[in-house]
């Protein structure tokens, strides 16, 4: 069932192959296990892509894939699941990071306004900096992690529970 799923959401790998912005690392895009969806490969991608969706940076695509390369791992799934931050998930999820970040530093929270500045930016790193940045990080650990062990143990069942039903049918 989760490979079923998970290939209906990702693009063709020669598409991928051929984006210009994924050039720099050459001739590693033809390794097939980048391709291959597995559970290892689709476990670790999936953990891969929540680790650094948690990044507050704009490159999280491109930080994804040179990690989804070396560990040899599927490279669109490690991508697309950075997108679980896009403009409009953003700010929840990155304020819930901030309070993350507030109790790990025992901090009272900040009231803060955003506003689209420079100067608020350059105020913003060191007033609710610190907090923010622990709680990204503490964020991209815990929910790295849950996203691999929680899609390797999902996979692990959909193949039992295929494994049984093929069982009871060869029984009848």
């Amino acid at each position: 069932m989760p490979k079923k799923m998970i290939k209906r959401f990702l693009p063709d790998h020669q598409k991928i192959k051929e984006q210009k912005a994924l050039s720099m690392f050459g001739t590693l895009l033809h390794d097939a296990n980048l391709w291959h969806l597995n559970r290892k490969s689709a476990s670790g991608a999936f953990g891969i892509g929540l680790f650094f969706a948690f990044w507050p940076v704009p490159f999280q695509m491109w930080l994804a894939a040179a990690v989804a390369i070396p560990l040899r791992v599927n490279l669109p799934l490690s991508v697309a699941t950075v997108w679980i931050t896009n403009p409009f998930t953003m700010p929840p999820i990155f304020y819930g990071a901030y309070m993350v970040g507030v109790a790990i530093l025992g901090e009272t929270p900040s009231k803060f306004e955003f506003q689209l500045s420079w100067e608020w930016l350059i105020q913003s790193a060191e007033t609710i900096g610190p907090a923010f940045l622990v709680g990204c990080g503490v964020c991209a650990v815990f929910f790295g992690l849950v996203g691999y062990f929680g899609l390797d143990l999902l996979w692990r069942v959909s193949v039992k529970k295929a494994w049984k039903k093929r069982q009871d049918r060869q029984k009848k």
